[in-house]
């Protein structure tokens, strides 16, 4: 571990410089679509204006495209639209009522089990044929360097094809978009802006809850013992990879602190994977957690943030679903960067806590081949300066 902090953030910036460097891999297989790009393959004309939204990516990124399919909607109100996501994001889409059908598909490099998973090219063809049959007059390319969408959207036949000007993405396009700076909510309702004329509408993160779920949360959270008027701080500690994670003894400080400084309960969430940091947080806490971890619906974990009157975390899915139902958050950013994947909402109701160490944000989000310590853009954040968000935006 190097402990100079400014030779260590020029350590940092040197790999992260290497790491968004092409290899020959990539390389080979930039000249291979080159190629792909050439083949002429015939295209399907449907006789309804049928849209097909494409977007591999988990909870958190599929959220933030949601204010441009409402925008899209609202300008194409008789066309039908379908949205193709990863068996992990279908949940999330089918809760709105702007989306007529949810395709999923298990896209190569996205699908975090990666067991028995079918050969990317393999996969392609299977599913173009399928999306063929069904017959799209457009499809929208949502991940800005997604070429293995792109590419499948050819394939399929499908006339109109709309991305970003990426270099392996846009030689399968027939309409280009640039790529700007700003937030991941504005690049989406620029990709859609031919479609919409300009216009955009309300574009807030909304995320509808179902009476049911708030019905079983209520009956989960009573059966834990905490009463119907009780308030109410979420924490969901995990994320998807080491780098981006706070340590367990920092959240279980500020879990007691909290829960005895706004006389709240503490309910922390997650996933099976997250099930451990969990535990470890919930038994090193002086006072009782509740625990919604495993099983809990993308619904039932946005009915609890909405009676929740915060809700804590790193740089994750499940914070951007607790702005979508109108709950004040506090999220620490480490590696991703905030004014491109930060919450869409009041910074005074929203607020991000970043370290001060100057390789942030390096936008490699996974450094599992390094020593974590060498990677504590997260870790440096300290714990009463969460205190003091977490405090303020409670108090709203």
């Amino acid at each position: 571990m190097i402990r100079n902090r400014e030779a260590l953030a020029a350590r940092n910036r040197a790999l992260a410089h290497a790491y968004h460097r092409l290899s020959f891999k990539e390389r080979l297989r930039r000249a291979l679509l080159v190629d792909l790009a050439r083949l002429p393959i015939p295209t399907v004309k449907p006789k309804t204006e049928r849209l097909l939204l494409i977007r591999p990516d988990h909870l958190g990124d599929v959220l933030l495209t949601t204010p441009a399919i409402r925008a899209l909607r609202e300008s194409r109100p008789n066309a039908e639209i379908h949205a193709l996501v990863g068996p992990w994001s279908a949940d999330v889409l089918s809760a709105y009522d702007e989306i007529d059908v949810v395709l999923t598909l298990p896209f190569p490099g996205f699908n975090r089990a990666r067991s028995g998973s079918e050969p990317p090219y393999a996969l392609l063809i299977r599913s173009a044929r399928h999306l063929r049959r069904i017959g799209y007059s457009a499809a929208f390319l949502f991940r800005p360097d997604h070429w293995w969408g792109a590419l499948l959207a050819k394939v399929a036949g499908i006339p109109q094809r709309i991305g970003y000007t990426m270099p392996d993405v846009k030689r399968f396009l027939t309409h280009g978009v640039e790529r700007q700076g700003g937030h991941a909510v504005e690049q989406s309702l620029r990709l859609v802006e031919y479609w919409t004329q300009g216009a955009r509408g309300d574009v807030t993160l909304r995320f509808p809850v179902d009476p049911v779920d708030r019905a079983y949360v209520d009956s989960t959270l009573e059966a834990w013992g905490i009463a119907p008027n009780q308030k109410l701080i979420a924490i969901h500690p995990g994320a998807g990879t080491q780098v981006k994670q706070w340590e367990p003894a920092q959240w279980t400080v500020v879990a007691d602190t909290l829960s005895d400084q706004l006389d709240a309960a503490i309910v922390l969430t997650g996933n099976d994977r997250e099930l451990p940091i969990v535990r470890h947080i919930a038994d090193s806490m002086s006072s009782r957690a509740c625990l919604m971890v495993g099983e809990t619906s993308i619904g039932q974990l946005a009915a609890l943030y909405a009676r929740s009157a915060v809700t804590l975390g790193p740089d994750s899915g499940p914070l951007h679903l607790a702005v979508a139902v109108g709950t004040p958050t506090v999220t620490l950013f480490g590696p991703a960067d905030p004014i491109q994947f930060g919450p869409w909402g009041s910074p005074d109701k929203h607020r991000v806590l970043v370290s001060s160490i100057g390789c942030r944000p390096c936008r490699v989000l996974d450094w599992s081949g390094d020593e974590p310590a060498n990677h504590p853009c997260v870790r440096d954040i300290p714990v009463g300066q969460v205190l003091e968000a977490a405090r303020r935006v409670a108090r709203r």
